[in-house]
């Protein structure tokens, strides 16, 4: 019984469940880059230089003779580059409106009653 207690303290601590919610979290923005890479970025930059090569596809990049598909391998490096960019993009932004939220300077803590007590005892002990 006392094993199911400690882990019970063990999954329910702060730093468990936060992870927890990073990796859900983490697993949804994924697909959301991915999407973004896959079908917006790397379209946008490889179709020019595609149709230069006269290729309608990366796959179709094979050194003859062999079953070697360098194609697919750029295409991995290229999304690879382009996710990372974006990744450093999102994140950078995020940042930057944290440091703006946490700008705002603190208000100045009020003294407590003993504090005002002793500051008037100091000034009166001054003035003698």
């Amino acid at each position: 019984m006392a094993i199911v207690k400690e882990f019970k303290e063990f999954a329910m601590r702060g730093n468990v469940v936060d992870l927890a919610v990073a990796v859900v979290i983490g697993g949804a923005f994924s697909k959301i880059v991915s999407s973004l890479v896959d079908d917006i970025i790397t379209p946008a930059i490889l179709t020019p230089a595609l149709k230069a090569a006269h290729l309608t596809n990366l796959a179709e990049l094979v050194i003859p003779g062999t079953a070697i598909k360098y194609g697919n391998f750029l295409s991995q490096i290229i999304s690879f580059v382009i996710v990372a960019i974006a990744l450093f993009l999102i994140v950078k932004g995020i940042n930057a409106t944290k440091k703006k939220e946490e700008v705002a300077p603190a208000p100045e803590p009020v003294p407590t009653k003993e504090e005002v007590l002793l500051t008037e005892i100091r000034d009166l002990l001054a003035k003698k």
